[in-house]
């Protein structure tokens, strides 16, 4: 087994959630008298947290306040409807599965509010992982490693030993900046050319190549 312990990002990686988050930045959006976005271009404003988020989706020069307004609306909405139309990618419950049973241990470190990624992981991979954390206040977001690291002190795993594994700009940095391997998935948010364009060295187009690389001796 190449890695001991493969840690994966939630959006766009494991679970398609685009539709719910358009959803709720729209419904929020539109309680303030805000115009509405699609699904394309809410693609583009995910992978840096909500607060990233919002302040893409509302009006440029928006005040500051009304920005917190639209967050807040966000937030009350998506506790709601996280996971209404929210489903795994195909092949990921079984990745998790075959990883598992040849002892490969298995986190989740993700931009998305931590109430969300505790909900999803316990509705869809109950029992899939070690460990699960989402962003938190006074915690830096990924590019940043701190929420790696924490998941690698936890598990007592060596970062050399750990692959991180995403489908962003974002997560490209986050493996980079916490000094570990990376595997990219090219099914999620960002297209294959954005990946490599943006310093992504090993890109997959299914699920199954993950487990091949990961558990190749």
């Amino acid at each position: 087994m190449q890695y001991q312990l493969a840690i994966f990002d939630m959006d766009g990686t494991i679970l398609n959630t685009l539709q719910d988050l358009t959803n709720s930045l729209n419904a929020a959006l539109a309680k303030s008298g805000y115009p509405q976005h699609t699904l394309e271009e809410v693609r583009f404003f995910v992978g840096n947290g909500i607060r990233k988020l919002i302040e893409r989706g509302v009006p440029a020069g928006t005040p500051v306040e009304q920005i917190d307004a639209v967050h807040r609306d966000f937030t009350a909405h998506y506790q709601v409807h996280c996971a209404d139309t929210t489903q795994p990618y195909d092949g990921i419950p079984e990745l998790l599965q075959t990883l598992r049973r040849a002892g490969c241990k298995t986190a989740v470190v993700s931009n998305k509010a931590d109430y969300a990624v505790q909900e999803l992981c316990k509705q869809y991979f109950d029992g899939m992982f070690d460990f699960a954390v989402g962003e938190r206040a006074k915690i830096l977001k990924k590019p940043a490693p701190d929420s790696v690291n924490e998941v690698l002190q936890r598990l007592q795993i060596d970062r050399n030993q750990a692959v991180y594994i995403g489908d962003s700009d974002v997560d490209v940095q986050t493996a980079k900046n916490a000094a570990m391997d990376g595997i990219f998935v090219e099914w999620g948010f960002r297209s294959k050319e954005f990946l490599l364009k943006h310093g992504a060295t090993l890109t997959v187009s299914s699920p199954d190549k993950i487990a091949h690389i990961i558990l190749e001796k």
